[in-house]
């Protein structure tokens, strides 16, 4: 049996729907009357340790931010007989005096002051491992 179908002809319609952007909010728990929606985001067991850790990052941090304007400082010229610059020479000294030395340095009007870069990264270091030491101490002390 031969069977013929007309042309196979079918329509397609095109429906145009509007995004809907769905938000989800998380609800740590029920809030208290007294509270009045205030979450305190540090009262787990971690936070002395990210405390602390911020403060070690700080501090680590204003001594590289002095030490690279100090390295700025001597790329550019800047006039040790000046006040401010020599107490920024004065601060910074014990800190780059281990690396002084290692390579010689050149008399030119523009030093390049590599013994602050060596610090700059020395005390990156330093600082990672302080951080990592106080977080595998406390993490050992705060697991439940």
């Amino acid at each position: 049996m031969s069977t013929t179908h007309g042309p196979d002809i079918s329509e397609t319609e095109v429906i145009d729907r509007p995004v809907v952007e769905h938000h989800v909010e998380r609800v740590r728990g029920p809030a208290s009357a007294g509270s009045a929606g205030q979450v305190n985001v540090n009262a787990g067991p971690y936070a002395p340790v990210w405390t602390i850790t911020r403060v070690i990052t700080l501090l680590f941090t204003v001594l590289e931010v002095l030490l690279l304007i100090r390295f700025l400082m001597r790329l550019l010229g800047a006039n040790p007989q000046q006040p401010l610059v020599a107490g920024l020479y004065g601060i910074t000294a014990p800190l780059v005096r281990p690396f002084q030395g290692i390579w010689p340095q050149t008399s030119t009007p523009v030093m390049f002051d590599l013994p602050a870069l060596l610090a700059i990264v020395f005390l990156l270091l330093i600082a990672a491992l302080v951080v990592a030491l106080v977080r595998a101490i406390a993490g050992g002390r705060t697991a439940v």
